[in-house]
């Protein structure tokens, strides 16, 4: 049974709902498929705020033969096999979506990047993650950006409506709060709610999401509390607990970019100079991730979890530094000391700068105001500098 969202979905901008600052009467998308201007663009935003729908309104406004792939699930090969579609009566371009493109690693963006580059494929990702982390500079380069938000409440009362599903006003209400902003979540709990209990209440909605929503919310309470859990675990040693809440969140559908970009940050902040090679294993596996891909990753994020947990701890270079950083809010430019300026020009040179400068000695480099203070109180031993 075809899916409601996908029977409703729209076939136009006229019937599209939202996002009027790119479909809108001056929106530079609605301009392309005015001007049939075929090129490879981002779609940044939000579920179910239009990425698939835009991507094929724009294919068919342009008449080109349309792939659509999920980076999740596709590879090379699949790449490779629409490059290679024998399909020799249809002379119209080649465009691909990909969907979720962000879960592309770097050897398959690298494989997919000549094509966009020479004309072969014309490129529409899109992606919930902030492209400029995500996308390979190069891959990048050859792409506009165009950044979706969350429906609002209006539109996705106009969406509900064209459900024709009979819905109360308090249980719609409750709806359109609920779905914040996702139109997909929005239909199907309509959809399902109306299949399985016939009508449509605050109650049967409360039923069908309970039963059909839980789920790992990358942008909601679960993910924070989740990825806070983790970090509370490594900072306090427990291997054990880090490595549940990491698993929990590959489980839940976690981007595991953003965990591998929290270790980095871990790495520094909380082990910092206790155990600088930290940093280096962070980095490694944040590299992993990148090139590898999932699921074979999950393994370097199982053992760099393991290795930042039984770390010792250092915050005190983290605190030293933010320490600093007041003082320089507080201060402003102070005047550094002229033994320490350089000396490039004979007038310089005459004024006094670098005078009296000894590559060893270790006193008069702070401003005269600041002169003696200390911020970085690094101690030796585990767990120092807390």
């Amino acid at each position: 049974m075809e899916p409601l969202a996908n029977k409703i979905r729209p076939q136009n901008l006229k019937e599209f709902m939202g996002q009027e600052h790119l479909v809108g009467p001056k929106g530079p998308l609605r301009q392309a498929i005015r001007d049939k201007h075929l090129f490879s663009f981002i779609l940044w935003g939000p579920p179910g705020s239009g990425k698939t729908t835009l991507a094929r309104i724009y294919a068919k406004a342009l008449d080109v033969k349309l792939y659509e792939l999920s980076a999740v699930n596709a590879g090379k090969d699949d790449i490779k096999r629409i490059i290679d579609d024998p399909a020799l009566l249809d002379q119209r371009p080649k465009l691909l979506f990909l969907d979720e493109i962000h879960r592309f690693n770097k050897a398959q963006q690298d494989f997919l990047l000549p094509f966009v580059e020479t004309g072969t494929l014309t490129l529409i990702g899109a992606t919930t993650e902030n492209p400029s982390f995500e996308v390979i500079s190069p891959l990048l380069s050859r792409c506009r950006v165009f950044t979706l938000n969350a429906l609002s409440e209006k539109d996705l009362r106009k969406i509900i409506e064209r459900t024709k599903i009979k819905v109360p006003k308090d249980a719609l209400d409750w709806l359109v709060t609920l779905a914040n902003g996702d139109a997909r979540i929005a239909i199907t709990a309509l959809e399902n709610t109306k299949r399985v209990y016939g009508s449509v209440t605050v109650g049967t909605l409360k039923n069908a999401f309970e039963h059909a929503f839980i789920r790992f919310d990358k942008k909601g309470d679960e993910h924070y509390d989740t990825i806070s859990a983790y970090i509370k675990s490594l900072r306090a040693g427990d291997a054990d607990a880090a490595l549940y809440y990491l698993a929990r969140m590959i489980e839940g559908g976690e981007d595991p970019k953003f965990i591998a970009r929290r270790m980095v940050i871990f790495a520094s902040e909380d082990i910092g100079l206790a155990q600088p090679t930290a940093l280096v294993v962070a980095n490694a596996v944040f590299a992993a991730v990148d090139v590898i891909g999932m699921p074979e990753a999950q393994i370097n994020l199982a053992h760099g979890t393991a290795y930042l947990a039984l770390a010792a701890k250092d915050r005190s270079a983290y605190n030293a530094y933010f320490e600093a950083l007041d003082d320089v809010k507080k201060t402003g430019n102070l005047p550094i000391p002229l033994k320490i300026r350089n000396a490039p020009t004979k007038l310089m040179k005459e004024l006094g700068y670098h005078e009296g400068y000894e590559m060893y000695d270790k006193t008069g480099y702070l401003p005269e105001k600041l002169k003696g203070k200390k911020y970085l109180k690094a101690k030796k031993g585990r767990n120092a500098g807390k």
